[in-house]
């Protein structure tokens, strides 16, 4: 039986570099049951002496309080969000052994707890050697023990959101200019017109007249025009107020990030596939 030891342990107690595998990565994702339904948590990784990681360590707290179980990585499909085991059922994990941090995850309870999951039915590959099957076996089964190596490389976009605010305001009132207006006007008035005509054949006063005794006198009235200026308003324009939209185009800048792979070779090696960083539309 292989021994198998916390990714957490090989880092603090052996020095262990794990960056590599994203092995301690996992650890902390939510972890998801069939139909998606979440699950709890991955609170661990277990792997042989030599880092090869085997099992994560589930506590499904959501499903059951205060228990931890282990499921085989080939199990599992890593997304962004989590941990997903498409076949884990809550009944599979209520018949599955207890893990307790600190005590060995024995042979016999690696085999019953992958007759639970596959069925009591299932056989583990026989060894190479032909000894007798023993859980080290077991990984050699790919849809149990293949270590999950699917790597997303992220990329920024720029999101836009759009919100309204008040970019101001317009108040329409009405105030009074004053100018001033001329108008003219036709006034008529009477004056006094005195025409006086010599006698060409002077003829005698009859009566005894004496000079300068007569007082008679002649009044004559005049009348004239005058004018009376008032003012009236009049309606001359009419003013609507309303609103409208107008769209204008504007381009927003910022610097945004994108992962690309980073294949680094050691020895004598050949990588097939595509390593380029062409982006991906």
């Amino acid at each position: 039986m292989a021994n198998l030891i916390p990714t957490s342990d090989l880092v603090r107690d052996r020095n262990y570099d794990m960056s590599g595998g994203n092995h301690t990565d996992f650890i902390g994702m939510n972890a998801y049951g069939n139909a998606g339904e979440k699950v709890g948590t991955i609170r661990e990784a277990l792997t042989e002496d030599g880092g090869k990681l085997r099992y994560f360590v589930v506590e499904v707290g959501s499903w059951f309080t205060s228990k931890e179980v282990v499921v085989p990585v080939g199990l599992a499909r890593v997304e962004n969000d989590g941990v997903y085991f498409d076949s884990l059922s809550k009944d599979q994990v209520k018949n599955m052994n207890e893990y307790v941090v600190g005590q060995d995850y024995t042979d016999e309870q690696q085999v019953a707890d992958i007759r639970t999951l596959k069925g009591t039915g299932y056989v583990a590959p026989v060894a190479a050697t032909g000894t007798a099957v023993t859980a080290a076996d077991h990984y050699t089964d790919d849809t149990l023990f293949k270590t999950p190596t699917k790597l997303q490389l992220l990329e920024e976009r720029l999101s836009v959101n759009k919100e309204k605010y008040q970019a101001g305001s317009v108040q329409v009132g009405k105030k009074v200019e004053t100018r001033t207006e001329n108008v003219n006007v036709a006034l008529s008035r009477e004056e006094v017109v005195i025409e006086r005509h010599p006698v060409t054949e002077a003829r005698p006063v009859e009566g005894n007249v004496v000079l300068g005794a007569a007082t008679d006198t002649i009044k004559v009235d005049l009348e004239a025009e005058r004018a009376n200026v008032s003012k009236q308003a009049f309606v001359v324009e009419e003013v609507e107020v309303g609103k409208r939209t107008e769209t204008e185009q504007k381009t927003f800048s910022d610097t945004v990030g994108r992962e690309v792979l980073d294949v680094t070779k050691t020895g004598e090696i050949t990588v097939t596939g595509d390593v380029t960083n062409k982006p991906k539309i």
